[in-house]
């Protein structure tokens, strides 16, 4: 399975407007991605939820993965989304 690492740029982290947007991209993307901080257990990236319970703060590493035909387009997507600050957006 495909997955990259990138440091989220949001100055305030994935709390709830930056998850969204997130998993907004995660769910239009039709993929299932899951998301883990640091070493940490992955999440499901499109469930709001649980994408906000893992604490993501800014400059945390993040890694994204994602299956299947076309995963590395999905992913390099939600990594260029991850490494802008959403919230000056």
């Amino acid at each position: 399975m495909p997955s990259r690492t990138v440091a989220v740029a949001s100055a305030v982290g994935l709390h709830a407007r930056p998850a969204a947007a997130l998993t907004s991209a995660v769910n239009d993307s039709g993929f299932e991605v899951t998301l883990a901080l640091g070493g940490g257990e992955p999440v499901d990236a499109g469930s709001i939820l649980e994408v906000m319970t893992l604490g993501v703060q800014h400059g945390d590493l993040v890694t994204v993965s994602a299956g299947g035909d076309g995963a590395d387009v999905v992913l390099d997507g939600l990594v260029a989304l991850l490494g802008r600050d959403l919230d000056a957006e």
